[in-house]
């Protein structure tokens, strides 16, 4: 008989790292500081290094200041209480992974060319994050749950209150489909998406608290006293913001620069290399959830994150366009077009796939073998067949799945979702840090 895994703590021995959490602090300070210091540097003595060299230093400085802000807002959820504080903590948390594309956008507006590096870093991020970070925390709960005697897993069962956030995606994700039908990010639709993530915000926080679960750095942070912990906490969201805010922009030209100088696809390196650079922490930590048996919190949070880029994100990119100088629509050529389409297939059978909240082994690895096929294809006729591929499959999981379909529509307005607030609650055996 198969089964499918649910949330279960894997003990492991406690270790000094868990004892002495300034210890863990001040390593990771010492580390992300590293490759915080060159970026630093660079640009306040004005230096101008070779684009490679430079798309390095600052890419470097991007992903240690996303570590840092990732951090701050996992130890936040402990003080975190009433709406506006999650909307202010949520909107800050995204901040790496979105200012690359909105300075994008924003140049768009009097450069034309940078439109098209809008869509790839927007299509880009949402197809890394379904295509290989869904898959990956749920094939890696499965040898979690196996290895510890758990039995014959095939999958991860999903919480009643993630078809909340199952149907903001699932509907954001059918409208999105105009863009590719009108060959445009209207103002218009992008309004509505920030609406509608604003009706998100608002059902998470009035959801159900559900108590943090902090690894990690995050852990060590928890363990201060309330007043330190505070103060450490605004320091990092103080340093990691204006840290990705001086570093956007030459990541972002350096980005496209290298491209040039190296002979690469500019486009494929936007799509591809900023958004694992931003999301790389997000990655890791629900890889870390995942391996301690804790694979449905895991997969919630990137579900979470999902909802995030197609509302917040895409919502955001015609906004940036016009304050950039451009009119109401952010427009796309033929190229941008099938990205974006490719990008919304993937979306609806992604969610299609996991209506009836089990996330079965082999929709994870449909998802992922779908993400890597991707990559050979450099024609049109290619791209709409893989785009045919995602929709027959939609098609079939909405059929299979068609008794959950009405309760996933109608649970954003009527359902309850989950937030996480109050203290920690740390068992030694789950606040232990791993070797």
């Amino acid at each position: 008989m198969t089964m499918l895994a649910t949330d279960r703590a894997i003990a492991w021995t406690p270790t000094a790292a868990s004892r002495w959490p300034r210890r863990t602090l001040l390593r990771s300070a010492l580390i992300t500081a590293t490759f915080i210091a060159p970026a630093v540097m660079v640009r306040v003595m004005g230096l101008h290094p070779d684009p490679v060299a430079a798309l390095l230093i600052f890419g470097a400085a991007v992903v240690s200041a996303s570590f840092l802000l990732a951090w701050a807002a996992e130890a936040a959820q402990i003080d975190v209480s009433g709406g506006l504080a999650i909307a202010v903590l949520a909107l800050v948390a995204v901040l790496p992974e979105y200012a690359v594309d909105l300075y994008y956008a924003f140049v768009s507006g009097h450069n034309a060319e940078y439109t098209q590096y809008a869509a790839a870093n927007m299509t880009g991020s949402n197809r890394l994050l379904m295509g290989l970070g869904w898959p990956v925390v749920v094939l890696v709960s499965v040898v979690a749950a196996r290895r510890a005697g758990a039995g014959k897993i095939t999958g991860l069962t999903l919480e009643p209150a993630n078809r909340v956030e199952l149907g903001f995606l699932l509907i954001a994700g059918v409208v999105a489909f105009a863009i590719p039908g009108g060959g445009e990010i209207h103002l218009g639709l992008g309004l509505a998406l920030l609406a509608w993530f604003g009706f998100y915000l608002y059902k998470v926080s009035h959801g159900d608290v559900e108590e943090p679960d902090l690894v990690g750095t995050a852990a060590a942070l928890g363990e201060l006293s309330d007043r330190t912990r505070r103060i450490v906490v605004v320091s990092l969201f103080t340093v990691s913001g204006a840290v990705i805010l001086l570093c956007a922009k030459p990541f972002a030209d350096n980005l496209v620069a290298a491209g040039t100088e190296l002979g690469i696809d500019r486009f494929l390196l936007v799509q591809w290399l900023a958004p694992l650079a931003s999301e790389a922490p997000e990655f890791i930590i629900a890889t870390i959830f995942a391996t301690r048996g804790k694979g449905t919190a895991a997969i919630a949070t990137l579900i979470s994150s999902k909802v995030n880029q197609w509302t917040l994100l895409i919502g955001s990119l015609p906004v940036a366009h016009m304050l950039g100088g451009g009119g109401l629509s952010l427009e796309l050529d033929s190229r941008q077009i099938e990205e974006v389409l490719l990008t919304a297939c993937q979306t609806l059978m992604g969610v299609a796939m996991i209506l009836a909240l089990r996330f079965r082994r082999a929709a994870a690895w449909t998802l992922l073998g779908l993400f890597v096929v991707q990559f050979p294809l450099t024609s049109t006729p290619e791209r709409l067949i893989l785009c045919g591929i995602y929709a027959v499959i939609a098609i079939v999981a909405l059929v299979v799945n068609r008794r959950h379909l009405a309760a996933t529509l109608q649970a954003p307005f009527v359902g309850t979702a989950v937030r996480h607030a109050g203290h920690p609650h740390h068992p030694v055996e789950e606040s232990a840090l791993p070797r």
